[in-house]
């Protein structure tokens, strides 16, 4: 991968762990040593089915990191609306404000990528953004973050291969 990935994978660490620089440093190890990263973490990735370096490495690694810092939730597909909330608001980016999340009970039947729409665009009004970066898995990887930073994540996902998303947005902000 280039320089200019590796500089946009570190921005994103950056933009979703503020003050955190362990994830960054977690990014940029997979991606400028594969190997090294692969051995160094190898009990983690092996929970994902990872014993070598693969092309999306670094996106793991900001996956995994972020997690280990209480800044991501990875929820399944087939997830109830009620532990969906309740393991974002776990996450240390969540609303402190609990009526942020008073919506949710009355959606809580819904199938796991219907309730996160919604829970995006309600927790839009509060001022918080709900994204997913893709695994390409049978997961959702959640982060919460600031609305002012939602157009700053699709721009430095644009610059990697992989994919960031914002949920129940609409997919640009207008200019």
């Amino acid at each position: 991968m280039s320089s200019t990935v590796r500089d946009a994978l570190v921005g994103l660490a950056a933009l979703l762990a503020p003050g955190v620089p362990q994830v960054a440093d977690r990014v940029a190890s997979a991606h400028d040593d594969p190997s090294g990263y692969v051995e160094a973490h190898a009990d983690r990735l092996d929970e994902r089915g990872i014993d070598e370096p693969i092309p999306d490495l670094a996106w793991i690694a900001l996956v995994d990191a972020l997690t280990d810092h209480g800044l991501l939730a990875e929820v399944d597909w087939k997830e109830a609306g009620d532990e969906i909330v309740a393991q974002l608001r776990e996450l240390r980016s969540s609303p402190a404000d609990a009526g942020a999340w008073s919506w949710s009970a009355d959606v809580a039947d819904l199938p796991a990528y219907d309730f996160l729409e919604r829970a995006g665009a309600q927790l839009r009004a509060t001022g918080t953004t709900l994204a997913v970066l893709d695994i390409e898995s049978d997961c959702y990887p959640l982060v919460l973050l600031p609305n002012g930073h939602a157009d700053d994540l699709r721009a430095l996902a644009a610059a990697t291969p992989f994919t960031a998303s914002v949920l129940g947005a609409p997919a640009t902000s207008p200019s």
